[in-house]
């Protein structure tokens, strides 16, 4: 980085760390940045500039705990704005799965099939595509336990770790596990079926 782009980028860091107005006003300074780079991006999701707001509050407290982790390989405000947009996707998955009903994931119901309506995929792939899937429902259904089921199924819609593990009361090693054991089973069922790891992947992929 050029001496004067550094010079200017320590600035940040020296105000940040100083005391009464000058803190201050470089504080408020940083916070329009992050708003506005936030608005950008999290303006039209979940409560809008209400989630913006949250966000770069979030992250102002952050990044004043962070300045000793400042390189300065690339602009302050762009190191800033990466923690920022960090903190705005944590937020915005827990919010997204915040209300799911474990219903969802608890429930006998088939599993997702959006893979067998890709277009690319030829006919006899969407058949066996269907076959395969079958047999993983009827395996999560018979071979896994009442918690090992739970967390399977979140696992395959999408929801995080961390929400599986809140709904359920437990933790994320706790869900790791069950998971493992559970991932364990099925490929034991998968391998009684006459269904390889190899099967499994040419078909999704």
């Amino acid at each position: 980085m050029e001496p004067d782009r550094l010079h200017e980028e320590e600035q940040w860091v020296r105000r940040l760390r100083s005391d009464g107005a000058e803190r201050d006003g470089a504080i408020a300074e940083l916070r329009d940045v992050l708003v506005r780079g936030l608005h950008r991006s999290l303006g039209q999701e979940y409560g809008g500039y209400a989630l913006v707001e949250d966000v770069a509050q979030e992250a102002l407290l952050k990044i004043l705990k962070s300045l000793d982790t400042f390189a300065g390989r690339s602009r302050f405000t762009t190191w800033a704005m990466a923690i920022a947009t960090r903190i705005g996707i944590s937020e915005l998955r827990r919010r997204r799965y915040k209300d799911i009903s474990l219903d969802v994931v608890t429930a006998g119901g088939g599993l997702p099939l959006e893979a067998t309506a890709d277009p690319s995929k030829s006919v006899e792939t969407k058949t066996e595509l269907h076959s395969i899937l079958g047999t993983l429902q009827q395996l999560i259904n018979e071979s896994l336990t009442d918690r090992q089921r739970i967390a399977m199924r979140g696992v395959l819609e999408g929801l995080p770790v961390e929400e599986i593990a809140r709904k359920t009361g437990s933790n994320r090693n706790a869900v790791y596990k069950l998971v493992h054991d559970a991932r364990e089973k099925l490929k034991q069922g998968f391998a009684r079926a006459g269904i390889s790891a190899d099967d499994i992947q040419s078909v999704l992929s």
